[in-house]
């Protein structure tokens, strides 16, 4: 217990140095959470969250299943309303009527989302107007995402004939489609095949140089370590390290071997009767 207390410590006092660094170069946080608290009922499924997130960053946000990322990715885009603190996306409050404030945001959610009798096509036809754009600008924009993402040959494909992977590349190209200054992926790499996932990475590389913010979850250690600048990790409602990947690898440590000293590992059963 004294050594996670350290290690929690540590990672704190870390985050308030680059905190302090980065304090002097932005003049305000694209995305910032302030006690940031949701319970249902009895049940608190993230308690007291503060973060804060530069502009141009990717940020990780990791934790096992059930710890509370996407409670929390829901209350930072406006889908849930927080029990008690509040979110801000570009300095101004997360609020279900700030319609303007939305459409800052794009956000890949945990459920796709998408309606089963539409096609793909039509998803991203449908959602051009609904942030201003007009016909022909819908169009172009659409057909640039969907070749990137390797999903225009399936454009035609209904969402209820459509494989988990071309539904979450779509769900994808609706986040970008109105080019968001802040992007919220739950799980961006999941079911995508390893062509469209490195496009995924290269695209959000280049959108984070372009001064786009990134705030993504995934159980990929690997891909968010080449991928991120900064990480949190949330257990069980609360976020216990914060850090750049930078001060990981100084410290001569992966982000794996953070993320397992506080979320620990199943054990290992004994199954002699498999092989």
């Amino acid at each position: 217990m004294v050594g996670l207390l350290s290690s929690i410590a540590y990672c704190e006092r870390r985050s308030d140095d680059h905190k302090t660094q980065e304090e002097s170069k932005m003049e305000y946080w694209d995305i910032e959470a302030r006690g940031l608290t949701k319970a249902f009922g009895s049940f608190t499924a993230a308690h007291n969250l503060n973060l804060r997130v530069p502009r141009g960053t990717i940020f990780g946000f990791l934790g096992p299943n059930g710890s509370g990322k996407s409670t929390t990715l829901k209350m930072l885009t406006g889908l849930l309303t927080p029990t008690e603190g509040e979110a801000l996306i570009a300095g101004e409050p997360v609020a279900v009527e700030n319609v303007a404030l939305k459409h800052k945001i794009g956000v890949l959610p945990e459920d796709d989302a998408l309606f089963r009798a539409l096609t793909i096509w039509e998803h991203l036809e449908m959602s051009g107007p609904l942030y201003g754009l007009g016909h022909e600008e819908t169009e172009a924009r659409a057909t640039q995402l969907l070749r990137h993402l390797d999903l225009w040959r399936e454009r035609g494909t209904y969402v209820e004939q459509a494989s988990f992977g071309m539904r979450k590349k779509c769900a994808l190209a609706m986040a970008l489609l109105h080019n968001p200054r802040v992007l919220f992926l739950d799980e961006p790499f999941e079911g995508i095949d390893p062509g469209s996932s490195r496009n995924v990475k290269d695209l959000l590389l280049m959108l984070s140089q372009k001064g786009v913010t990134i705030f993504l979850t995934s159980h990929i250690l690997e891909v968010v370590e080449r991928l991120v600048g900064q990480y949190a990790i949330i257990i069980d409602g609360e976020i216990v390290c914060q850090q750049t990947v930078e001060e990981t690898v100084k410290a001569g440590r992966t982000l794996e071997d953070v993320y397992f000293q506080f979320a620990g590992r199943p054990a290992m059963e004994e199954m002699g009767w498999l092989g």
